[in-house]
């Protein structure tokens, strides 16, 4: 199809991937009008931080924000899209205004999977989220954490810092299914350590009674605490793409550019690009802003833009540890130390496949990521 002229920009999304696409279309050359809708009031910040020092810092409350925005866009804050034209090019939002656009970034991310309707489920997702349980734990409230992932064991590690007596429900090993066993028995005993009580089951679900939830195990044990909180993973916000027909299992599928067609780009939580093991949303920091990055340029340039070329990094900081990898998570087996030794103090490692390439983890070690990822390759 013919993209045409190419005057209106319009980015429907203000997390990092709106953010990084905009920015990269002004790096690409793009002069005209700029638009970003963004259903939160807040400007764009760094959601990474929520689960890590934003629980504990200061007054100052400064680790999520991120430098001002230098895109020059108009900025709609506070209000959701819901609906696409894809042959009209307008997007609707819920205030009742469409806004034209020649090209459109779909960048609307995705929610926390909830367990129940109830009221006193907490999730963390967004800024209100963090700041809502910021508040509640100065009273050192119990915590139960319903999710054994990343997210629930930051969650954790900061509940525990701010003296809270905190359990975490997971299904198996807390960290296994993303790290490996070996990373995770790290991590777990790293946690137990500081107090953290780990309940391990099949499945767990919510009930509420007299204004209260209650976190029941699949054996049929019933958990208590002032404070409940999910961390089940995340659902797209695809529902006001539903009479596109892009959306499809509950992601928009993209091309290696990004693009689902030459004047459509999908990026971010709510996007599934291609990878080795097939189409996959990739829910990460580092992928939204990669992602970003290349559709923009393909939204300006189209088939003269380079492709993605993803290589998977993970980051997080909990109980003391601070761990960065680079390569395909989950790690089997135990690594070779390239520095530093098992069971203490800070160490780089890495975990070698049969054709000399390898993924590796730095641990509580201060090493560039740029250097990180040289160790990921053939002859290291």
């Amino acid at each position: 199809m013919s993209t045409g002229a190419l005057d209106r920009v319009v980015v429907v999304g203000n997390g990092i991937a709106g953010l990084t696409a905009a920015d990269t279309l002004r790096q690409a050359g793009f002069d005209g009008e700029l638009t970003i809708v963004g259903n939160e009031t807040h400007p764009a910040y760094s959601r990474p931080a929520l689960s890590k020092a934003l629980l504990l810092e200061g007054d100052g409350m400064s680790s999520h924000e991120l430098p001002p925005a230098g895109h020059a866009a108009r900025e709609l804050l506070g209000v959701h899209a819901t609906g696409l034209d894809l042959d009209r090019r307008r997007v609707t939002l819920d205030d009742g205004t469409a806004l034209p656009y020649d090209r459109v970034v779909l960048a609307t991310g995705s929610r926390a999977r909830r367990l129940s309707d109830l009221p006193e489920e907490f999730t963390l997702r967004g800024l209100d989220d963090a700041l809502a349980l910021r508040s509640r734990l100065a009273a050192r409230p119990s915590v139960v954490i319903v999710g054994g992932g990343p997210l629930g064991m930051e969650i954790a590690s900061g509940c525990l810092a701010a003296g809270c007596r905190v359990t975490v429900v997971s299904q198996g090993v807390p960290l296994i299914v993303q790290l490996g066993p070996y990373l995770a028995d790290v991590f777990v005993k790293a946690a137990l350590d500081r107090g953290l009580t780990v309940v391990e089951t099949a499945a767990a679900r919510l009930l509420g009674r007299d204004g209260h939830a209650r976190v029941v195990l699949d054996e049929g044990a019933v958990l208590e605490a002032d404070v409940i909180l999910t961390a089940a993973g995340d659902v797209p916000n695809t529902e006001w793409l539903a009479d596109t027909g892009l959306a499809s299992k509950g992601a928009v599928p993209v091309d290696t550019r990004g693009l689902v067609r030459p004047d459509v780009a999908a990026v971010g939580d709510l996007a599934a690009f291609p990878t080795p093991h097939g189409l996959r949303r990739v829910p990460m920091w580092s992928s939204a802003i990669e992602q970003a990055k290349v559709a923009a340029w393909a939204l300006i340039r189209g088939d003269e833009a380079p492709p993605l070329r993803y290589q998977p990094y993970f980051w997080t900081e909990q109980f003391g540890l601070s761990l960065k990898a680079v390569g395909n998570l989950p790690l089997e087996g135990e690594p070779a130390y390239v520095d530093g030794v098992a069971g203490g103090g800070p160490a780089l490692m890495r975990w070698s496949r049969e054709d000399g390439t390898g993924d590796a983890v730095a641990l509580n070690y201060r090493i560039p990521v740029p250097l990180l990822r040289r160790m990921t390759r053939a002859a290291a």
